[in-house]
């Protein structure tokens, strides 16, 4: 099959994903967007949202219809690394054997991440990076393609462990949800207390969403799409010679380089979902917001007058 002919396959099979995530997820159409496009580019993402959003269903309903296995693993403040990567324990014979924990699965739903101390937290990192895991030495590979989905609750801080900026550096979206809107709420309350199920059809195999990933990879991007990816990205440094005077005011540290690189992956699967076979500024703009919003610290200035992210975001567009 042709690049050409594979993204023409792409947009249909994505329309079709979307419907079928439609049967039980009501609305959030951004969101799942934000989702499809991080999963298409081989990334991870936060999904920062109040409870009740439907969160844990929307990861556990796209993971049916991409046909690939799913663990949630719920954090709580005594969580060991040991019972997310798995242990060695002995067995009937006196040999040691090693129990797979719930990170071997192809998406990974991490449960109000913020909740377990960062020794817990970074138990993800090797996985998030490398797609493997160590123990007692021996290095264990992971099932492709592997996703971590991991959520935060943004009004409830009290005894959490705010993720390090290396970590949330490691996610390519965090991604906000909102509340429904009154009709979409009229809609899941209709749905979710009646007595009708829904099936969910698999619509992919593990093998097809790696050769989208290489797929996307293989789009080719002009010096002129990466020169303004990589500007966007500088302007949010204080210290850098390209950055406004509205950037100094309300910010105490930028994006590092995983952003420009997260910048173009995204924009080439933003391209292809949409049919177009290169990026262009628009697609930059387009995935801008979800990508540099975890990576950005706001001072102290900010807070006070409350600029948001978003705000700082768009100034710099």
């Amino acid at each position: 099959m042709s690049d050409v002919t594979a993204i023409h396959n792409l947009v249909q099979k994505r329309n079709e994903l979307k419907n079928e995530i439609a049967k039980i997820i009501v609305g959030q159409d951004a969101v799942i967007d934000q989702i499809l496009l991080c999963i298409f580019s081989g990334g991870h993402a936060l999904l920062i949202g109040v409870p009740g959003l439907a969160k844990t269903l929307m990861i556990n309903t796209l993971s049916q219809a991409l046909g690939l296995d799913f663990k949630r693993i719920q954090f709580t403040p005594d969580l060991m690394p040991s019972d997310i990567l798995g242990s060695e324990i002995l067995d009937e014979n006196r040999h040691f054997k090693f129990i797979k924990g719930p990170i071997f699965s192809n998406i990974i739903l991490a449960d109000e991440i913020n909740r377990t101390p960062p020794k817990t937290q970074a138990a993800l990192l090797e996985a998030m990076q490398e797609r493997s895991v160590t123990i007692a030495g021996q290095n264990y590979k992971l099932d492709l393609p592997y996703f971590v989905l991991a959520t935060q609750n943004p009004i409830e801080q009290e005894g959490t462990y705010p993720l390090p900026e290396a970590q949330l550096d490691r996610f390519m979206f965090a991604v906000k949800l909102e509340y429904p809107t009154f009709e979409e709420e009229v809609k899941v309350v209709k749905q979710t207390t009646s007595d009708a199920k829904v099936e969910i059809k698999p619509l992919f195999t593990a093998q097809e969403i790696i050769d989208f990933q290489h797929l996307i990879r293989r789009i080719p991007v002009a010096d002129n799409v990466i020169e303004y990816a990589v500007t966007l990205v500088s302007k949010t440094r204080p210290d850098n010679a390209l950055t406004n005077e509205f950037v100094k005011n309300y910010l105490d540290w930028g994006a590092g380089p995983r952003a420009s690189q997260n910048l173009i992956l995204a924009a080439k699967a933003h391209a292809a979902f949409n049919g177009k076979f290169s990026p262009d500024i628009e697609d930059v703009k387009a995935v801008a917001t979800g990508i540099l919003r975890h990576r950005i610290i706001k001072n102290y200035k900010a807070d006070a007058e409350g600029i948001t992210e978003e705000v700082i975001i768009k100034k710099l567009l």
